[in-house]
C-alpha cells in the first residue's frame, strides 16, 4: 500500500509541474493612467498549487507591483508612452523546489497625447508649370499615442491661404500623407509676378479627424519660383551625318526637384536619347527620305514616375542631301504607234521620280535615249531631255518593223541615273483594200431538193495589210440577187474565207436561176484609198427541176362532232397541194372501224355511221395525201375527233338497300346514303338531283339531304314511325336543260333497334312475299319428306343383314348401300 501511495504522490508532482510548464507564460493587458484605489489587482495568477510557499515578484526595478494571496496588483498608474509593457518573474516554493513562470504586462494605450508639427515653421517652394496634384512638399506631425491604434491616427487639412489671388483655392493638402500640390486653379493661373509667396494654415487631427479629436495648427510658407521648362529652338541636322555618334542636339532643364527625362514620339527607338541632365543626343544618320521632320516630345517626372509637367516639344528637321538615283515607277512601259503616224506625234511619256529634296536641284532629271531594237532604221524616235516626252523622229513608220524596244535613261545633277526599257509595237492601218482572186464563180448546178446547210462555194479576197488584224480581216456581204435570203455567208476568221451557204428550200418552179453580187470589206475603215470593182465578185447559180411530193397545208386536224349526227355529214376538208401541179390522192389509215370516210381527190372527211360518246369520245386516225403521177411520194397529217356529248341517259339509282333499315323511333343522325350514275358527260350529268314525290305525306315524314355530286341522305323526318316496310316516291334528275329524270319507288326497311342499332322485330311483309308460317310449314313438310325416305333405306338395310358381322371386323366392313 505504502509503495502505491508513494507512487500517486509522485505522479500528483509531476503533473503539477507539466500543467504549469505548459502555462509557463502569462500575458495580460493593463490600460494606462487608471485612478482608482491602490493596490489595483490586476488578475488573478492561474496554476499556482493548492499549497505553496514564498509567492514573490521579480523584474520591476520601480516597485510598481506586488503578489498577494495568488493576485498580481499595481501600487501606482501605468504610462504606455514611459514604458509599454513589462515583463515579470514570478516565483513560489513548493515540495522543497522553487518554480517560476512569465507575467508579460502590456500597457493599453488611452489617446491622452495631443499631435504636433515636426517644425515650428514650415517652408517649401513650387516651381511654375507643376501639373495639379503633384506634391511639391509634404509637412510632417507627430502623435505619442499608439501608431497602431486609431489614437495616433493623423489628417491634414488646409484652413486659409493669404493671399487669395489670383484664386482662393490655389493649393490642397493630402489628408493622410500631408503632401502639399497645386489645385486645377492652382496649376493654371500661378503666376510669381503677381504673388510670389503664400501663407497656407493647416491642422492635423488625430482619431482620424473625428469630432472627440485632438489638434493643433501650424503654418506654411510656400515660395513660387520661376522655371526654364520649356520647349527648345527647332533644330536643322543634315541627313547622313558622319559622326561620330550619339551627337548632341539640344537640352532642357527642369528647375526644382529631382527629375528623370524621357522622350516620346515617331522615330525609331533608341534614334533620340535624353540623359539625367537633360541633355539630347542623335545616335545614328538620319534619311530625310524616310521621314523629312521629327516632333519629339520631353516628358519629366519624378523618380516615382508621376508626371510633374505637361512636355515640351523638341522639332527636328531634316536637311537634304543628293543621295538618290532617280527612278522610274516601272521598268518596261508599253505603248503603240501607228504606221501611218507622221513625224513629231507623241507616242509615250516616261517620268523618274526622285527621293531627295523638291526643294532642291537635286531633283531635277534629264532623260536620254540610249538604245533601240532592232537598231535600223535609225533616228525613228526621239525623247525630249526636259519631259520625257518620245515622238516620231521619222517621217513615216510604213515598210518598218513590227516592234521596238527602246532603253531611256534618267539622270539627276549629281549624275546618278537608271533606266527604263520602252516596248513600241508599230500598229498596222486599213490602207489596202481586199481584192477578190476570181471576179466571177460559177455557175454552179444545184438539185431542188438540196438540203439547207449545203456549201454552194467558197470565195476568197487577198488583203496586203498586216495578217491576222483587223485590217486583214475581210467582211463578205451579199450585196443583190439575194433579197429572199435564200443564201447566206459564213465568214472563217482563221482562213478570211467565205461559204456560200443555202439557207432555205430551193422551188424551181418559183426561181431556176440566181446570180449574186458579193462585196469584200473591212471591219474597219480604210484609212487610204477606196473599195474598187476588184472588191467585187459575181456568183451565179443554177437550180435543177426535181418531182416533188404533195404538201399539206396542216399537220394535226382537230375536229369536233355531237354524237348521233346523221351519217353522211362533211365533218372536215383535208386541203393539200403539189409544188408540180400533180393531182393528189387521200386515203384513211388507222380507222379500224370503218366509222368515217374521205373522198379521193376532194380530202372532204364525213362519218360513216352515227357516233356514241358512251362507247367512245374521241378518234384519231392517219391522213395521207399521195402524188397522183408517183405513189411513193405521199404526205400525212393526224386528224383527232372529238364527240361532243348529248343528254341521252337518264340518272338511274345504283347499289342494293333491301338490307338496309331505319329505326324507329328515329335515331339522330341516322340515314341511307343514296348513289346515283349518269353516264352522260359533265356537262349533262354533272350535279344529280334527288327530290321526293309531291305528296304532302310523303314529304312530313321523308326527308332528303344531298352528300355531294352523286350521293344523298334519306332519313325519318318524323319523330316516330310504326315498324314496317314503306315505298318512299322520289326522282332523280341530271343537271342538262332541260333534264332527263327518273322515278324511282324504293322499299325502307323501319323497326324498333336495340342499344347496339340493331333491328328487334321483323317488320310486316309486302304483298305477294312469303309470311313466317308459311315459311315454316314448307319447312317441317319437307323435313317429314326426308325422314320417310331416310326410314325406308334403313330398313331394306337390316333385311340384307340378317347376319351380323363379326366384332372384329365390324368398323373395317364398309357400310354398302343400294338405293
Amino acid at each position: 500500500m505504502e509503495s502505491v501511495s508513494t507512487w500517486f504522490i509522485a505522479l500528483s508532482v509531476l503533473s503539477q509541474n507539466i500543467l504549469l510548464s505548459e502555462s509557463a507564460h502569462l500575458k495580460i493587458g493593463v490600460p494606462e493612467n487608471y485612478d482608482g484605489i491602490f493596490p489595483w489587482y490586476l488578475t488573478k495568477l492561474p496554476d499556482l498549487p493548492l499549497t505553496y510557499s514564498d509567492l514573490t515578484v521579480n523584474g520591476d526595478d520601480e516597485g510598481i507591483f506586488g503578489v498577494e494571496s495568488g493576485f498580481l496588483y499595481a501600487l501606482k498608474p501605468l504610462d504606455r508612452e514611459k514604458q509599454p509593457s513589462y515583463s515579470l518573474q514570478v516565483s513560489f516554493t513548493k515540495s522543497m523546489h522553487t518554480q517560476s513562470f512569465t507575467v508579460e504586462v502590456c500597457v493599453i494605450d488611452k489617446n491622452d497625447n495631443v499631435p504636433v508639427f515636426l517644425e515650428e515653421s514650415m517652408r517649401g517652394s513650387v516651381q511654375l508649370g507643376l501639373l495639379k496634384g503633384i506634391p511639391f512638399m509634404q509637412v510632417e506631425a507627430l502623435d505619442r499615442d499608439d501608431r497602431n491604434t486609431a489614437h495616433a491616427d493623423l489628417r491634414f487639412s488646409l484652413l486659409d491661404q493669404i493671399p487669395r489671388i489670383p484664386a482662393s483655392h490655389m493649393f490642397s493638402i493630402d489628408s493622410i500623407t500631408g503632401e502639399v500640390s497645386l489645385t486645377e486653379d492652382g496649376a493654371s493661373t500661378l503666376d510669381p509676378e503677381m504673388c510670389g509667396r503664400y501663407k497656407l494654415s493647416v491642422m492635423v487631427q488625430d482619431m482620424a479627424g473625428k469630432a472627440n479629436a485632438f489638434f493643433s495648427t501650424g503654418t506654411v510658407l510656400v515660395e513660387v519660383t520661376g522655371n526654364a521648362w520649356a520647349s527648345p529652338d527647332p533644330v536643322r541636322l543634315q541627313e547622313n551625318l558622319p559622326g561620330p555618334y550619339p551627337i548632341p542636339i539640344s537640352q532642357v532643364k527642369w528647375s526644382g526637384s529631382p527629375v528623370e527625362y524621357s522622350l516620346e514620339g515617331e522615330f525609331p527607338e533608341m534614334l533620340f536619347t535624353i540623359n539625367r541632365e537633360g541633355i539630347i543626343y542623335l545616335n545614328a544618320p538620319l534619311d530625310r527620305e524616310t521621314q523629312d521632320q521629327f516632333h519629339i516630345d520631353i516628358v519629366v517626372e519624378r523618380p516615382d514616375g508621376r508626371e510633374i509637367a505637361k512636355p515640351v516639344e523638341l522639332r527636328v528637321m531634316v536637311g537634304d542631301a543628293n543621295d538618290n538615283r532617280p527612278t522610274f515607277p516601272q521598268m518596261q512601259y508599253h505603248t503603240v504607234v501607228k504606221e501611218l503616224a507622221t513625224k513629231g506625234t507623241e507616242i509615250l511619256t516616261v517620268q523618274a521620280a526622285d527621293n531627295d529634296d523638291p526643294k532642291t536641284d537635286n531633283v531635277r532629271i534629264f532623260y536620254r535615249l540610249v538604245g533601240q531594237m532592232p537598231e535600223t532604221p535609225r533616228n525613228l524616235f526621239r525623247v525630249d531631255r526636259d519631259s520625257g516626252v518620245i515622238t516620231v523622229q521619222a517621217d513615216s513608220m510604213e515598210g518598218t518593223a513590227p516592234q521596238y524596244t527602246l532603253t531611256i535613261t534618267a539622270e539627276d545633277a549629281k549624275g546618278l541615273n537608271s533606266s527604263c526599257t520602252v516596248i513600241v509595237k508599230v500598229l498596222d492601218e486599213n490602207n489596202n483594200p481586199p481584192i477578190f482572186s476570181h471576179l466571177e464563180y460559177g455557175p454552179f448546178h444545184l438539185a431542188e431538193d438540196s438540203s439547207v446547210g449545203t456549201t454552194v462555194t467558197v470565195v476568197s479576197a487577198w488583203d496586203a495589210d498586216e495578217w491576222g488584224g483587223d485590217s486583214w480581216q475581210v467582211d463578205y456581204r451579199l450585196e443583190s440577187g439575194n433579197e429572199e435570203e435564200v443564201f447566206t455567208l459564213l465568214n472563217d476568221r482563221q482562213t478570211n474565207e467565205a461559204a456560200l451557204i443555202l439557207d432555205k428550200v430551193l422551188d424551181f418552179e418559183r426561181e431556176n436561176e440566181y446570180i449574186l453580187v458579193l462585196s469584200a470589206q473591212n471591219p474597219v475603215a480604210l484609212v487610204r484609198g477606196r473599195y474598187g470593182p476588184a472588191s467585187t465578185a459575181t456568183v451565179t447559180i443554177f437550180i435543177d427541176d426535181i418531182n416533188e411530193g404533195p404538201v399539206l397545208s396542216q399537220s394535226h386536224y382537230e375536229v369536233t362532232v355531237r354524237e348521233g349526227e346523221e351519217p353522211g355529214r362533211v365533218i372536215a376538208t383535208i386541203r393539200g397541194y403539189d409544188p408540180d401541179s400533180h393531182p393528189i390522192r387521200y386515203s384513211l389509215r388507222g380507222d379500224t372501224k370503218r366509222y368515217f370516210s374521205i373522198g379521193k381527190y376532194s380530202g372532204e372527211l364525213k362519218t360513216v355511221q352515227a357516233l356514241d360518246r358512251e362507247e367512245n369520245h374521241t378518234y384519231t386516225m392517219e391522213v395521207v395525201a399521195e402524188d397522183g403521177r408517183n405513189s411513193s411520194l405521199s404526205a400525212s397529217t393526224l386528224v383527232t375527233v372529238h364527240i361532243l356529248d348529248v343528254n341521252d341517259n337518264s340518272p338511274v339509282l345504283v347499289g342494293d338497300y333491301s338490307w338496309k333499315y331505319l329505326c324507329t323511333p328515329r335515331w339522330e343522325d341516322q340515314a341511307l346514303v343514296l348513289a346515283s350514275r349518269d353516264s352522260d358527260g359533265p356537262q349533262h350529268g354533272g350535279r344529280l338531283n334527288f327530290s321526293l314525290r309531291s305528296d304532302a305525306t310523303v314529304r312530313r315524314t321523308w326527308k332528303l339531304t344531298p352528300i355531294n355530286d352523286t350521293h344523298t341522305n334519306l332519313s325519318l323526318n318524323v319523330p316516330y314511325l310504326p315498324p314496317e316496310v314503306y315505298i318512299v316516291p322520289f326522282t332523280i334528275s341530271d343537271s342538262s336543260s332541260p333534264p332527263r329524270s327518273t322515278f324511282i319507288n324504293l322499299p325502307v326497311t323501319v323497326c324498333p333497334c336495340n342499344v347496339r342499332g340493331n333491328c328487334r322485330t321483323a317488320p310486316k311483309q309486302l304483298e305477294g312475299m312469303p309470311t313466317i308460317q308459311s315459311t315454316v310449314g314448307i319447312l317441317l313438310g319437307t323435313l317429314g319428306v326426308i325422314g320417310v325416305i331416310l326410314i325406308v333405306i334403313f330398313v331394306r338395310l337390316s333385311y340384307q343383314n340378317a347376319t351380323p358381322p363379326n366384332k372384329d371386323c365390324q368398323e373395317r366392313v364398309p357400310l354398302n348401300v343400294s338405293l
